[in-house]
Order: C-alpha cells, then structure tokens, then sequence
C-alpha cells in the first residue's frame, strides 16, 4: 500500500510546489488577475464579501487591519509586525490619486524606474575610463550580447571589423567584463565565472582549487560528480562538494540574468511608475521608535474558499460531469493552499528583510546594509530562486510615502553611492574620484579609485573636470 500512496500523492505535491511557486513570483495586480479568472471559469471556487484576516481567519470591518495580527506583542520591541491585509482600496485608486492618498505630482523622483537596458548600464559604468576612439569597440560589444550577458561573436571578429589590434578589443572587453553585473561580455560561461572569482578574490576568501575546478571540471560540476572531481583535484569528494556549493551560491555562469541596477531585465515587463504599492511599511500608532508594521496587500476584498454548494451538488453528478467536477474541487483546493502558502512564505521573507534593513527604511539609502538573496535564503531554509520569485517585480511604500522596489533591499552598492551624494554634494571645489575615495576611506569604506568612478556615473555625476568648469560659469 505504501508505494501505491506515494505514486498518488507525488504529482499533487509537485503541483502544489509549482503553483506556490507561480503564484510567489507574481505581484498584486497579476495575482488579482489570476484569482479573477479563476473565480469566471471555475464553479467550485467562490468568493466570500465578508472580510476576514489572511493570518488567522478573523471576521474584518471595512478596511481595517487585524486587531490581532496587527498587535504587537512587545510595543517597546523593534520585531517588525507583519501580516497579510484585505486592502482592496488600493486597487481602485487608478483616477483618485495613489496609496496614502498621495498625488502622482507628490511622489518622490525614484518612483519612475530608471528606464536603462544592460548595454547602456554598463556603458554608464566604464565611460569615465573608456578612451573615446574606444567607444564604438565598446558599443559594438555591448549591442553584440545575447540574453545571458555572454558575447556570442570572437573578439578577433571584433578587431577585423574596426581594424585595430585584437589586445585593444580584449582591454575594452576587460573593462566591460569587471562593471556590474561581473563577467558581462564573456565569451563562455567559464569565463564569466572565472572573472567573478577574480574581482571576488579581492574581498573573501576561494576555496581552493576553484579556478582549476572551473577550467576542467565544468562538465562534472554540471553533473554533481564530487567523487571524479575531486580525483581531478586531488581533494576529497566533500571538498569537491564544498567548491560546487560555493558557485552555486556566490557565482553566475550567466551574468544578465542576476539582479543589476535598481531593477531586473530581461523577461520582466517593462519600467513603470508605481501608483499601488504590493506592500505597505508604516509606524506602530505613528510612533517613529516602536515596531515598523508590514502589510502584505491581497489584491481583492473578502475571502476565497470551495463553494459548499458544489461539493453537495458534486455527490449526485452525472456520470460524464464527474471527472470534470472533481478536477474543478482540486483546482480551487490547491489554489486556496498555494495562496496560503504564498503568504506565509512572503511574511516569513519580510519579517527577517525588514528587521535587517530597518535603518535603511527609517533613514535613507545610506543606511542600507549588505544582504545577498542567498543569505536570506540560507536563513529561511529555502532555495535562492523562492527569494527571488518573492523579491522580483514587487514593490513596497515606506512610511515616508516613497514607493520603491523590493529588490532596492538588496543592492549592495547603493549606500556607497549615497555616500558619494553626500560628499560631492558638500564640496566646495570639485573633489577627484581619488580624492573622493580617500574620503571614503576616512569614513570606513574601502572601495578603490576606479569603483567611485563607476559608481559616480552610475548617480549621473558628471567628471570632477566638467563639475569644476561648470561651477565657473
């Protein structure tokens, strides 16, 4: 009986598993869209008007929040407060004004997403160092990419194209491939992964025998063979384990599809201004020093469960209405679970972000701290692409009303780049990129001449040069 068990519980829990999965990745607005399609086209799914807590199934007035779940259980405490709210009004602002009753004209700068593809990205970057006889080398790399960063055409092709050296094409290529998103521009997946652990090695410690585990041992990396790889090695199978486990989660064979900018390329949609936040960050009773309260918005009003009309009318089917019926009883059931599921794993995710980054969202960008996906995801015992389907395409309003981009959470360069804000910000005569990393340094940041440069183009601060003659006119 066991085995039969198990044949027909698997393919239910690998829906379930794909369905949570879906449903993760997707923000408020597509969620709503997808619960409203399956409310018009599945009988054994109803919604109920009566607002009830997400959390814990309490019966809700109007809009406002659980009196349990909103509760903290120490006032005095800094635990962030977290739970999912039933606060349709935010989707039905569209003509009125946006959440927190902020008009379009009052919301600040950053809630337009830059509108930047990778080419231009990187560009931005490596400008302030690139030659300008070097330019069209760089933009003919740079347009050549494919989806995954990786530059399909031979640089030799390159240097015949612009008739110069192929050694001048590879010191351009060089210089895409160390602007973030690291080994952009790659002509292989090894090589990309090698450039990584170059410009790594800078700041944490290799394991030993990595490059040479990248440069021959690819194929048995890809297959999870640590007993033939570390023969190849000369290290034991754990160890062999151990490199694997370190470029799974610190490298990126193919560096277009990580996180770079304030938001993720590729196969998302495209840059628009945020009117409805999917999540809300406010104070306990307006209080700046008591718990930051976090609400998880579901898109609609009320409550979704399997109509119990049709469960009754299910026991007397017709006989060709049956296997329909019942796959329509299944469908509502794993949505309602997956759903469920769904929210618990976004107050799980938030509850450890924001507790993290609680001076960045109190203080501004140069509080943020650094935080992978990774290691957030090592904490909640999850794989790294559940954080990322949680994080990708959201975004939150802080208390003070700016509406960002979860993934801003994560951007390891942006309290720096504030710094850099400040600084030149406060000059009297234009500060150097030297000098401005020197700076830094006094100020406990250790980032090298050509970082502040790239970072500096990435804010749109013009060369010290060009500050200096234009504060002259």
């Amino acid at each position: 009986m066991y085995p039969t068990h198990r044949l027909e519980t698997r393919p239910q829990t690998t829906a379930h598993l794909a369905q949570t999965m879906t449903l993760l990745g997707m923000t408020s607005a597509e969620l709503k869209q997808k619960i409203e399609a399956e409310l018009a086209t599945n009988p054994a799914l109803e919604l109920l008007e009566a607002r009830r807590c997400r959390t814990c199934g309490r019966l809700l007035i109007e809009s406002i929040p659980c009196p349990l779940c909103s509760r903290p259980h120490d006032p005095e405490a800094s635990e962030p407060i977290v739970f999912t709210s039933s606060r349709s009004e935010y989707f039905q602002t569209q003509s009125s004004g946006t959440s927190h009753n902020i008009s379009p004209e009052e919301l600040p700068d950053d809630n337009m997403a830059p509108a930047v593809d990778l080419p231009s990205f990187v560009l931005r970057q490596i400008a302030p160092e690139l030659a300008e006889e070097d330019r069209p080398i760089a933009a003919h790399i740079l347009t050549s990419l494919d989806e995954d960063g990786l530059l399909p055409i031979s640089p030799l092709e390159i240097s015949r194209y612009h008739h110069v050296s192929p050694e001048r094409v590879q010191k351009v290529r060089a210089m895409i491939q160390h602007a973030e998103p690291i080994g952009v521009g790659s002509c292989s997946p090894q090589e990309a992964l090698l450039i990584q652990i170059e410009v790594l090695s800078d700041s944490q410690e290799m394991p030993d025998q990595i490059v040479r585990a990248i440069r021959e041992g690819m194929d048995l990396l890809s297959r999870h063979h640590y007993t033939k790889l570390g023969k190849l090695l000369g290290v034991s199978p754990l160890e062999a384990e151990e490199i694997s486990r370190f470029i799974s989660t610190n490298l990126t064979p193919y560096p277009a599809r990580t996180h770079w900018g304030s938001i993720r390329q590729g196969n998302e949609p495209s840059p628009q201004r945020y009117h409805h936040p999917d999540i809300l960050i406010s104070h306990l009773n307006g209080k700046m020093s008591g718990p930051l309260v976090i609400e998880i918005l579901f898109p609609l009003k009320g409550s979704l469960r399997v109509n119990p009309l049709f469960r009754q009318v299910f026991e007397d089917a017709p006989v060709e209405k049956i296997e329909k019926w019942q796959q329509d009883l299944e469908k509502a059931t794993l949505l309602i679970k997956c759903l469920r599921q769904r929210s618990n794993t976004m107050q799980q995710l938030l509850s450890l972000l924001t507790k993290h980054q609680r001076e960045f969202i109190l203080q501004g960008d140069k509080h943020l701290k650094p935080i992978t996906r990774a290691s957030l995801a090592q904490v909640l015992g999850v794989h790294e692409s559940t954080v990322s389907r949680a994080v990708s395409g959201k975004t939150t309003c802080l208390p003070n009303g700016r509406i960002i981009p979860l993934s801003k959470f994560f951007e390891r360069s942006l309290s720096i780049r504030a710094v850099i804000r400040e600084i030149v910000g406060k000059e009297k005569e234009a500060l150097t990129d030297t000098e401005i990393a020197e700076r830094l340094g006094e100020m406990g940041y250790d980032v090298a001449r050509r970082t502040v440069a790239k970072y500096r183009a990435m804010e749109g601060i013009l060369s010290a040069r060009t500050r200096q003659s234009m504060a002259g006119i």
